[in-house]
């Protein structure tokens, strides 16, 4: 085979610190193009964008060059300093310091783009600690519920 063929799908999920709801819409909105144009600018494809006031779910498409831990750093951290320079909100902006990264399988694609569009609805029924948890379990990531939040 004379080249490299690949289809990375990561659906990442990760909150505002200690998961405080400054996400509003007209900030979100912003937000949403701004995460965009960091995918550009990384190489990547960001696929779905959706959130809520307290946190927000990615689906993008990344390259084997991508090293994910790099990427999220670049992401969370430039996101952080332009909320910051444009001061949506009256305190000082920062995401949780975590994130939650799950395969996703091309198959899965449009499920899983469906779900990251519906979070508004998705979560009148359910907050954003019940749907990380079962996530974690779904994708069969251990984890220990007394450190999940700190």
């Amino acid at each position: 085979m004379s080249g490299t063929y690949n289809h990375i799908l990561y659906h990442i999920v990760f909150s505002t610190k200690e998961r405080i709801p400054v996400l509003e819409h007209e900030f979100r909105k912003e937000l949403y193009k701004y995460f965009g144009g960091i995918c550009i600018g990384e190489g990547c494809d960001l696929v779905a964008i959706g959130g809520t006031a307290d946190h927000v779910h990615l689906l993008l498409r990344a390259k084997p060059i991508h090293k994910l831990s790099e990427l999220m750093q670049k992401i969370k951290g430039n996101t952080s300093k332009w909320a910051n320079e444009k001061q949506f909100i009256k305190c000082r902006f920062a995401w949780q310091a975590g994130y939650g990264a799950f395969s996703v399988s091309i198959s899965q694609m449009e499920k899983v783009i469906l779900y990251i569009q519906n979070q508004e609805d998705h979560h009148r029924k359910r907050n954003f600690q019940e749907e990380f948890i079962d996530l974690l379990q779904k994708h069969r990531v251990e984890y220990n519920l007394e450190y999940l939040w700190k």
